[in-house]
């Protein structure tokens, strides 16, 4: 049960505040907020027993909660404070005119008396009358000004010639008759002594003579054991529980940082950081290093610190018209995925663009497929992993996102690898945005590098444009891991006499060996499974063409339960090839191509 502090505490004062302090038999009882009473007090109506308190001791709760003492049947005092080790009562007398009930009150009769007593008289003087005492202003009138004189006032120095005596008041302490406010002490039962040493008062047993003794303080000390129980109990219930709450709030925190972590990860994704372009001088020391160079920029290398590093690719001025930027701030802004590349920030400072990434150290996956170098070769494994990773990727960008991402230009070059060799897809400038349940996208003209281009993105007449232009990229890039570039002569002039994928397609439909470099069975399996999956993807209609979710449970399964693909190249005009499927090879990026009607 998880108690909030604003339950328990107020729980465990409530219970300390109602112990009872018993004194063998005489109770301490109080009226509100009063003070406590307790021998020789005691409270009418409450306890009948005349042993505990004495005669004139009585005092009763007001129906306002209030203790009251009767000092006469028409005379009532509310009570301030008991001080039982003094042994006197502070009151405060009710009456709107004291004075008036004086004459009839034996204030100086058992059991309580005043201290410093003085006798007064009570003169009524014309109302021009000044003298240097106190008036009592509540038995003046507008005709008259009641005045009181000590009695040890010489008379003949007084100018009361014109006065009238009203009465005369003895035995009453100084002041009385100007405030309500009265001490009274009592001078038997003799209980101050008992109260001094921490004791209390009580009648003798079997005592005829209303004789009192001291006895010890039990109930205080039995209060004092109670109150420390049930403090004890309250701190260690405080301490477990601020145990707990610092436990509940470690894990919470751990929690919140974790998820902070996560929010502040997403939130780089998707809200890059703008740079201006002496940030990106300082970030790449001035273009030291340089990384590679393509159609619409150069790469360099940079880093923020020993630890982080990044790759800068500054757009070139005279290419395009800043779409390739828009296009790839606006898409990867948007992405957080394993297998795509983060854009880390951008620079737009006048005519002079660029984009920051996070830094892959080992290249791109061309680097890996294309060279005759076994040292290069990565195996057949690390291949399976790659495929998949670029399968999910691209999964992650047609379903992933808040609406769906086209890449339009998937292609080794555009695969980076990590540290771990893990890929991530890169270079969105060709991007395009469209709802999830738009079947088709609109482009009027054709995007993308040649070889690797979907045939529906050059004629209407194959379909429409759609993700499955995407699919076609990826089963081209799959082919091409399996047979690697020396499987093609790039310098053959007549590229209607090599089309790889219907070279894979023919050895796979004759279950002939692959011609690739494997070393077990285990490697001709994975090689045979990328082929499959690749051949599916290349169905030259974007229909027969799987999703992407389903490449990814293809590759995820296993290759022996994969059928062949329908032969897409059977019923194909060849003129059509020679047009629209060019060489893999031709490594040749395509700026604008006119849509074919």
């Amino acid at each position: 049960m998880d108690m909030s502090p604003r339950m328990v505490i107020p729980t465990l004062l409530l219970f300390v505040l109602f112990v009872g302090e018993g004194h063998n038999g005489y109770p301490e009882l109080q009226c509100g907020n009063g003070p406590r009473i307790r021998f020789p007090f005691r409270l009418k109506n409450r306890l009948p027993d005349q042993h505990c308190g004495c005669p004139g001791f009585d005092l009763y709760c007001s129906h306002n909660n209030d203790t009251v003492l009767e000092l006469a049947s028409s005379v009532k005092a509310f009570v301030n404070s008991i001080d039982y080790e003094s042994q006197f009562i502070n009151v405060t007398v009710s009456d709107d005119c004291f004075p008036w009930k004086i004459p009839g009150l034996h204030l100086s009769s058992p059991p309580f008396q005043f201290k410093h007593l003085h006798n007064y008289s009570l003169f009524s003087c014309p109302q021009n009358t000044t003298f240097y005492t106190s008036e009592i202003r509540c038995l003046s009138s507008s005709r008259h000004t009641v005045y009181a004189f000590s009695a040890d006032d010489d008379i003949a120095y007084l100018p009361i010639l014109s006065c009238t005596k009203m009465y005369s008041v003895s035995s009453v302490p100084f002041g009385i008759l100007y405030s309500p406010v009265l001490k009274l002490t009592w001078s038997g039962p003799k209980c101050g002594l008992c109260e001094r040493k921490g004791k209390k008062c009580r009648f003798q047993n079997n005592s005829t003579d209303l004789k009192t003794e001291c006895f010890p303080n039990k109930g205080k000390s039995s209060k004092i054991v109670t109150i420390g129980s049930v403090l004890g109990s309250f701190l260690l219930l405080l301490v477990v529980y601020a145990l707990y709450r610092v436990y509940r709030y470690d894990k919470a925190e751990k929690e919140n940082q974790a998820r902070i972590e996560k929010f502040l990860e997403d939130y780089k994704a998707f809200k890059p950081t703008r740079y201006s372009y002496n940030d990106v001088k300082r970030i790449t020391n001035q273009f030291t290093e340089k990384l590679g160079q393509g159609a619409y920029g150069t790469v360099f290398k940079g880093k923020f610190s020993n630890e982080i590093h990044v790759a800068v690719k500054i757009l070139n001025s005279s290419k395009g018209n800043g779409e390739e930027f828009i296009n790839e701030v606006g898409t990867m802004g948007r992405i957080h995925h394993v297998n795509v590349v983060r854009l880390v920030g951008f620079c737009a400072d006048g005519f002079r663009r660029a984009l920051v990434y996070e830094f892959l150290p080992n290249d791109s996956l061309e680097k890996f497929i294309s060279s005759v170098d076994s040292k290069r070769f990565l195996g057949w494994e690390k291949l399976q992993d790659i495929a998949l990773g670029i399968a999910k990727g691209i999964e992650y960008l047609h379903q992933g996102c808040d609406q769906r991402i086209l890449h339009f230009d998937i292609k080794p070059h555009n695969i980076l690898l990590d540290q771990n060799f893990n890929p991530k897809i890169s270079d969105f400038g060709l991007a395009k945005l469209c709802a999830k349940d738009q079947s088709a996208v609109s482009i009027t003209t054709a995007r993308g590098t040649m070889g690797y281009i979907a045939p529906e993105v050059f004629s209407r007449n194959f379909g429409s444009v759609s993700y499955k232009s995407d699919v076609y990229s990826f089963g081209i890039l799959l082919l091409e891991m399996v047979g690697g570039r020396k499987n093609v002569d790039v310098t053959v002039e007549n590229t209607s006499q090599i089309y790889f994928p219907e070279w894979i397609y023919n050895l796979l439909e004759r279950k002939d060996d692959l011609q690739v470099y494997v070393e077990d069975n285990a490697d001709a399996e994975i090689a045979k499974k990328l082929a499959i999956v690749g051949l599916w993807c290349i169905q030259w209609h974007p229909v027969d063409r799987p999703s992407m979710k389903v490449v990814v449970q293809m590759l995820e399964g296993e290759g022996d339960k994969l059928t062949m693909p329908p032969n897409p190249f059977a019923s194909t005009n060849p003129t059509i090839i020679n047009v629209s499927m060019p060489a893999r090879r031709l490594n040749q990026e395509l700026e604008v191509i006119l849509e074919s009607e």
